[in-house]
């Protein structure tokens, strides 16, 4: 996949956490871009192609989870890979059927995980269009 087609975003109140992962993602090729609320990522123009959210479950003013359900109100269907330093039992039934990664987060899990939402997500644009174009 070339790399404009390989994006990321990640959405964490938490500046160390936002470089870190940005480093990580950029070394493993793929284009990043970081926000430090979920307001701030709502302000970008809608992402296009292929891209993938890494998002913090906890975050002030706005929650990973209530980030999600902005997107998906909006008509958008981003795949969105939730991380917490939480224990996942304290997260509760909001987020239940989505990844959900502890931190720290390993480099290896993380990148299988972006892979496996990257790959769902272009399987489900591509069955749009060609159910549009029918």
């Amino acid at each position: 996949m070339p790399a404009r087609a390989r994006r990321v975003f990640v959405i964490d109140d938490d500046h160390s956490v936002r470089r870190g992962l940005a480093r990580l993602l950029t070394a493993a090729g793929f284009q990043v871009e970081a926000f430090e609320s979920g307001p701030a990522f709502l302000e970008r123009r809608p992402p296009r192609g292929n891209h993938c959210l890494i998002v913090d479950v906890r975050m002030p003013g706005m929650s990973g989870p209530a980030l999600r359900d902005a997107l998906r109100a909006a008509g958008r269907d981003s795949p969105v890979i939730f991380v917490t330093a939480h224990e996942l039992e304290e997260i509760g039934d909001g987020v239940a059927t989505e990844t959900m990664l502890s931190k720290p987060i390993e480099a290896d899990v993380l990148l299988r995980a972006i892979d496996v939402a990257m790959g769902a997500y272009a399987s489900r644009t591509a069955h749009r269009a060609r159910v549009a174009h029918r």
